[in-house]
């Protein structure tokens, strides 16, 4: 999670911030281990640190919106006269996030048969086979999600800006925040953006790089986003000089396989595909397009967590390789997985509790993991280490394998 902060009277109001609330408890994320004994003491981890600040703390509490973005945004929404902005804008921001995947040919056809069948159990209703088809066809329409393809024109890019500029703009803000910190050698010099819309990666790309970044190329297929984006950079109008230099802007991507970019992101676009097919046609796409990092953010829903565990699993298997936003997001890297940092991560609200702290952790191996953790059993750096984490965070300690663990279902923790 991220907050965006900074686009102070965009709407009506100056910023916005969502509380922040526990996820419910799954009941299939972990199972339940009594071995996270070890604390990663090898290097000395903390060094003169408080636990608080421990190095696999890597959240990013608040993102400031740059005031240039923020100043340039409200100036096109004054200029536009747009009547009931603040209305449209969460009425869309309800429905982007809300929306769910479209249904693939497949699984239509599965569930026609499933119907037919049903309906044959009482032959006498369904005599003739036209009505038989007019009643599967009938009851699909009522139970079916009609997933609709979004055409951005210019008030609908307007709207969007409203609507989702902010919250983007932290999403993407903490990605790069999570390369910054265990990558801090690594300075682009080239990034593509694909499905740019507003430019919220642009601008969050130059905060964290911009004396190292020297091109930036936008993709979008909307003319009316590529034109609200280039606005943007230019503080609302079309003249100006641009905030950010070295940003190019198209409606495809570059076809020579030739071309490639330090760090290629698709931040909320992968959703906007009308199949499984086209999406996975674009994720090898970008991957071939990316010598370093690609970057692939969705909402935090649990179609968006599907999109990017389809498209890591299709990098992984062809590589043969082992106001608060909530969101998804995975980064892949080139590179052997023996150079990534072993710790574990964090991936639910840590839950703490009475002498004791929960943590659900994803470790090195892919596997799910939930761990109780006592200053008694585990030690008082390791316990205090792991109230102080946040989701998110990279967990200090070493992980038995899994060749040493016996697998359990998984439980909820104890309330106390």
């Amino acid at each position: 999670m991220a907050t965006a902060r900074g686009l102070r009277h965009l709407l009506t109001c100056s910023r916005w911030r969502r509380g922040r609330g526990e996820a419910p408890q799954s009941r299939a994320l972990a199972a339940v281990v009594p071995g996270v004994s070890q604390v990663d003491n090898n290097s000395d981890f903390l060094g003169k640190r408080p636990h608080r600040r421990h190095p696999g703390v890597l959240q990013l509490p608040c993102v400031e919106v740059p005031p240039a973005l923020a100043a340039a945004a409200q100036f096109l929404l004054l200029e536009s006269s747009m009547p009931n902005v603040e209305k449209q804008a969460q009425a869309l921001a309800n429905y982007l996030w809300s929306r769910r995947l479209p249904v693939e040919p497949e699984e239509l056809q599965r569930r026609a048969v499933h119907l037919e069948e049903k309906f044959l159990e009482n032959p006498d209703l369904f005599q003739v086979k036209e009505k038989l088809r007019e009643a599967v066809l009938r009851t699909l329409r009522k139970t079916t999600y009609h997933w609709q393809e979004l055409s951005y024109n210019e008030s609908l890019s307007l709207v969007y800006m409203a609507a989702r500029l902010d919250g983007g703009f932290a999403a993407v803000s903490r990605a790069f925040h999570e390369i910054r910190a265990r990558v801090p050698e690594f300075q682009p010099q080239t990034l593509m953006d694909f499905g740019s819309g507003t430019g919220s990666v642009t601008w969050a790309a130059h905060s964290a790089w911009g004396q190292s970044l020297r091109e930036y190329v936008c993709v979008d297929s909307s003319a009316a986003m590529l034109v609200l984006a280039e606005k943007l950079l230019k503080g609302g109008s079309e003249s100006g000089e641009p905030y950010v230099p070295g940003v190019f802007f198209r409606q495809f991507l570059p076809v020579s396989p030739k071309v490639q970019f330090d760090v290629v992101v698709s931040a909320f676009s992968l959703s906007e595909l009308p199949s499984k097919a086209d999406r996975t046609e674009l994720v090898q796409t970008l991957w071939r397009k990316t010598s370093h990092f690609l970057i692939l953010v969705e909402s935090g829903t649990k179609a968006g967590h599907c999109l990017l565990m389809d498209a890591r699993d299709l990098v992984l298997k062809n590589k043969k390789k082992q106001k608060e936003e909530k969101f998804s997001m995975v980064i892949l890297a080139r590179g052997s997985p023996e150079e990534a940092d072993r710790w574990p991560r964090i991936t639910q609200p840590v839950l703490k509790r009475p002498r004791h702290v929960h943590c659900h952790l994803c470790c090195p191996d892919g596997h799910m993991q939930h761990a109780v953790i006592t200053a008694r059993q585990h030690g008082r750096d390791l316990y205090r280490c792991a109230r102080v984490s946040s989701w998110g965070d990279l967990l200090p300690v070493i992980t038995p394998s899994e060749s040493e663990l016996p697998l359990s279902p998984a439980e909820d923790p104890p309330r106390s």
